[in-house]
């Protein structure tokens, strides 16, 4: 990254070249309303059809929702300068030299004053208002092919989170998929952007407003303003680095790829923290050269990791050369961390870990249906939980396989994994492979419901993949593993013109069956992936010298229900299926005030469900109206099969703990590498 003041531009100005402003599609953000959550965004481009259509996406890629990031946008205005007569290329060539007196002037490149002047040529010009056709599309209609059209509208941006955008007086941050207009037709045009951010936004902060972001960017500042200037390939280019505006620390480290050459890793964190960075970049480079040293090369050249501290948030989001992630800030390392990562902070390693891997195993290699993705509609897939299933038993496997936790810790991470697969019974309704097509309407729109009706491909896959890589370890006498598929798959993606290639389920399976009998692959995909049988975890763990151990104390749950204490009474948050609570007509969101005629409390819901013989009452609200209920303390149902059973008061929650045997365990948990 360079940083350029006006002086050193003024010196060395009349050996620049200026760019022809038709030639790209410029972007222009002013951040001037920062305060206010606001960002004025001026697009100027020469359009190649007659009333182009400009569109916002709806979801951003490695999140599957919905989110209609257009409902941010307010009124879309343009003016068009008709560029085809002889008078007009006299006004162009009148611009252009306006721009170069000026440039030289102000010290500023011909980006940002291009866009200084775009601002006044539209004040000169007819302002139209675009017409907008969809919920994410506008039309100009005044516009025909070769006009030059300036474009302006504002964009709310407050959502903290790794997928929208956020700005205020502390921080600006945003994905493109949010800000950016794009041009029906000419996305593959490339693209030269500039941040303007008022000198006001600087002042007061005790630390260096610095940039995070994957993209090279020149840093240019006056008295006014500091200006950072982008340039990308495309708009699908473009949409891959988000990027970061705050005072942050900054930290770097090295990795080696196969050819022995440096690849360096940046890493920024933003937020009110305390981290010791130089244990967090040894920690990184741990676990980064690990996946290198496996995968043996990189799909970059260079990597960032953004990092914004909060109170509670927690998340990430892959991108091609860099992840952009949120998490509480008692999960980064301080000085006294010890030797052996606490478990906050084996959190965050795990979420790096995870999105770290995600620039191979999603932006490389990739569901076929998000090659060439429409970003105005849902890209549906079975496959979801191969990348996120896999990625989620990858990342934390990868920490122990590169020293920093030990073997013993990573078996506590792997069996709350599948604590939480035993503990929904979703599962026994809901595939993997549906659950991964069902993403859109389903995983990130949980509710009361999410735990009995459905599974997740994150928890499911994660435990899919690990069932898979103990079974090609099983079937090849411990010669081939998981790790082998995704290593083929990135050779094949390294051999495509474009270096990325699409799975779908059939050069799944060709890939598989190179590594473990086809038919054996085709029963485990049957009962595992398309149906909904147990998986196997238990003999195949077994089999690699791990032992599971069935946990029986504290594991019930009075009535079937989760509640929590009030000031006005138990809050049902959750209802388990079949539960005596849910034949009584219980339902999450229910004040529960009184049971057998005592004041609710969880120590009185504990002492009726376990001594009660007959059924009792109780009393609760549902909104404002309270409601009179029959608790029994037993009940018969049906089962799959339609096998009678009994249901007590307090069914249990299942519950494993996993533990390494004396030998038996050494192949499976080696590094993919050794």
């Amino acid at each position: 990254m360079t940083d350029l003041t006006a002086s050193t531009l003024s010196a060395t100005a009349s050996a620049q070249v200026l760019t022809d402003p038709l030639a790209t599609v410029h972007y222009h953000l002013d951040f001037e309303r920062y305060a206010q959550h606001l960002v004025t965004v001026q697009l100027s481009f020469t359009a190649n059809d007659d009333q182009p259509i400009l569109w916002l996406p709806s979801w951003i890629p490695g999140s599957y929702l919905m989110r209609e990031f257009a409902r941010h946008i307010t009124a879309v205005q343009y003016s068009v300068a008709d560029m085809d007569d002889d008078n007009d290329e006299a006004a162009d060539d009148a611009y252009d030299d306006a721009a170069t007196e000026a440039w030289l002037d102000a010290g500023l490149d011909n980006d940002n004053l291009e866009s200084n002047l775009d601002s006044e040529i539209e004040e000169e010009l007819t302002l139209h208002r675009a017409q907008k056709i969809s919920k994410s599309e506008w039309q100009l209609t005044e516009v025909k092919a070769g006009d030059e059209v300036y474009v302006t509208y504002e964009v709310y941006c407050f959502d903290l989170s790794v997928r929208t955008a956020y700005i205020d007086q502390e921080r600006i941050y945003g994905n493109f998929t949010s800000l950016a207009l794009t041009i029906e037709g000419q996305s593959e045009q490339p693209i030269e952007l500039t941040l303007s951010v008022p000198m006001a936004f600087y002042q007061g902060k005790t630390e260096q407003v610095k940039l995070a972001c994957g993209l090279k960017a020149t840093h240019l500042h006056t008295d006014e303003a500091h200006y950072y200037q982008l340039q990308s390939d495309s708009y699908a280019a473009l949409i891959d680095y988000p990027f970061e505006l705050a005072e942050q620390v900054e930290g770097a480290f090295i990795v080696h790829n196969q050819a022995k050459e440096p690849l360096v890793h940046r890493l920024f964190i933003s937020g009110r923290h305390q981290t010791d960075v130089a244990r967090l970049q040894q920690d990184l480079a741990s676990i980064c050269q690990t996946y290198v040293s496996w995968l043996g090369d990189t799909p970059f050249s260079d990597y960032t990791f953004m990092t914004y501290a909060s109170g509670n948030d927690y998340g990430g989001l892959e991108h091609i050369n860099s992840t952009s992630l949120i998490t509480p800030r008692r999960d980064l390392p301080s000085s006294q961390e010890p030797e052996e990562p606490m478990s906050a902070y084996q959190r965050y390693l795990g979420l790096c870990s995870h999105e770290y891997f995600h620039a191979w195993w999603v932006k490389t290699v990739r569901p076929d249906v998000m090659m060439e993705v429409d970003l105005r509609q849902e890209a549906y897939t079975p496959l979801l939980w191969v990348f996120e299933g896999f990625t989620s038993y990858i990342d934390d496997f990868m920490l122990q396989a590169s020293g920093i936790i030990s073997p013993k810790s990573y078996l506590i991470l792997l069996t709350e994994q599948v604590n939480r697969y035993l503990q929904t019974h979703g599962r026994h309704l809901q595939s993997v492979a549906e659950s991964s097509f069902d993403a859109w309407i389903k995983l990130y729109r949980a509710d009361e419901n999410t735990g009995n009706a459905g599974i997740s491909y994150y928890n499911k896959g994660a435990l899919v993949a690990l069932c898979l890589d103990l079974l090609l370890l099983q079937h090849s006498e411990g010669k081939y593993r998981l790790f082998d598929i995704v290593k083929a798959f990135y050779a094949q993606a390294k051999a495509q013109g474009k270096r990325r290639i699409g799975m779908t389920s059939q050069n799944l399976g060709e890939v598989i069956g190179g590594f473990i009998d086809a038919e054996i692959w085709t029963d485990f995909k049957a009962r595992y992936v398309d149906g909904v049988e147990e998986l196997p975890f238990v003999e195949l763990l077994a089999a690699n010298g791990t032992k599971v151990n069935e946990v029986k104390q504290n594991n019930t749950l009075p009535w079937g229900i989760r509640v929590e204490e009030t000031p006005a009474g138990l809050q049902v948050g959750k209802v388990l299926r079949d539960s005596v609570a849910a034949s009584a007509g219980l339902s999450a969101k229910d004040i529960i005030v009184a049971i057998d005629g005592i004041k609710a409390d969880k120590a009185q819901l504990k002492h009726i469900a376990e001594t009660a013989t007959e059924s009792v009452s109780c009393h609760a609200f549902r909104r404002d109206e309270l409601l009179t209920l029959q608790v029994p303390s037993k009940l018969t149902t049906q089962d799959e099969w339609g096998q009678t059973q009994e249901c007590g008061a307090n069914p249990s929650l299942d519950k494993v703990s996993l533990a390494l045997q004396e030998s038996g365990w050494e192949t499976w948990l080696n590094a993919p590498h050794a």
